[in-house]
């Protein structure tokens, strides 16, 4: 029996799905060991409690998150599926063609068992890629060619997601928006709600500190990107700890700490704070076990926080967080 969850538009197309959805990345790596009984408990648990999007991509553990959601696909018909393709090869734009781009869901299509993918999204490819009008007339053609309903991107920067949003075809722009990243707010948001476009907001818990569970003293193992990314050597430093500093972060943390209502954990706080921003489709937090999907899940039920909660969480951005990361991405 499926939970009630409020529903959403996924931007450009007629989808409807559940606010909180669920990031796959965590069960197909880069996040430490998670077993595949872990795994499927995680999924089954966010399905019970009302998620209906999956967000996942090709490279997370090299298809074994691709995998993952397959079978919970056939498990669950119905739910909507999203991957990313683009992150195999080197990051140059010659590289986003039309031989690779069949290549990469090809492979996707047969990981997830399906002919035709709800969303694909281009992973954060370089810059010139946004402007490029043969990979959208590509993007278009595999739309039609029914190899996926509706495609999107995935983007670091928020002058990438204006672009993208000006793109007449592209459905959705994820997006790394946060009580740590706040400067989506400022145009992208506005921007793809007046053109119909879908906000997927990820790194919702910057990369778990706004869990409220981190420590000075925690550590990570040498397989987690919280260990091996923290400069950015691996990948885009913003998609760890959202780019912020780590013991800035905790700091913060520690400011935010009073402003979380009776019975709502930090990270269901940082979820539901992400849902109140106008435009947002759905926010996909990750979760390596039952117990964190099913928490994540429940943040959709809280009401919205109250505007004097909002402008506390603004000024302690705008006082530890802004100067680092507010003119980066």
């Amino acid at each position: 029996m499926l939970a009630d969850m409020e529903q959403r538009t996924l931007g450009r197309t007629s989808t409807r799905i559940g606010v909180i959805g669920f990031g796959a990345w965590q069960i197909g790596a880069a996040w430490g060991e998670v077993s595949e009984q872990d795994a499927d408990a995680a999924l089954e648990a966010a399905i019970a409690a009302g998620v209906t999007f999956f967000d996942t991509a090709d490279v997370y553990g090299d298809g074994r998150s691709e995998r993952f959601i397959g079978a919970l696909l056939k498990r669950h018909p119905g739910i909507t599926v999203a991957t990313k393709m683009g992150r195999r090869v080197e990051q140059v734009p010659d590289n986003y063609d039309r031989d690779h781009f069949r290549a990469w869901n090809d492979d996707s299509r047969a990981n997830l068992d399906v002919d035709t993918i709800d969303l694909v999204q281009l992973h954060c490819p370089p810059t010139p890629v946004y402007h490029s009008e043969a990979v959208f007339d590509e993007l278009d053609a595999m739309v039609e060619e029914g190899r996926m309903r509706a495609y999107g991107v995935s983007v670091e920067t928020c002058d990438q997601a204006l672009a993208a949003i000006a793109r007449p075809n592209v459905a959705t722009v994820q997006i790394i928006l946060n009580p740590f990243r706040q400067k989506p707010l400022d145009e992208v948001l506005p921007a793809a709600e007046k053109a119909g476009v879908g906000i997927i907001a990820r790194v919702p818990l910057a990369s778990g500190l706004l869990s409220g569970k981190y420590t000075s003293a925690t550590t990570f193992s040498a397989d987690d990107h919280r260990n091996f990314n923290r400069h950015g050597e691996a990948f885009d430093v913003g998609e760890t700890f959202a780019g912020v500093d780590y013991e800035t972060g905790l700091a913060a943390v520690d400011r935010l700490r009073p402003l979380v209502p009776e019975g709502m954990s930090m990270a269901q706080f940082a979820l539901r704070w992400i849902l109140d921003q106008p435009g947002v489709s759905v926010v996909i937090p990750g979760a390596r076990n039952a117990a964190q999907a099913e928490g994540n899940a429940a943040a959709a039920g809280f009401a919205p926080l109250p505007s004097r909660t909002h402008a506390e969480v603004a000024a302690v951005y705008d006082e530890l967080i802004r100067p680092q990361v507010h003119d980066r991405w």
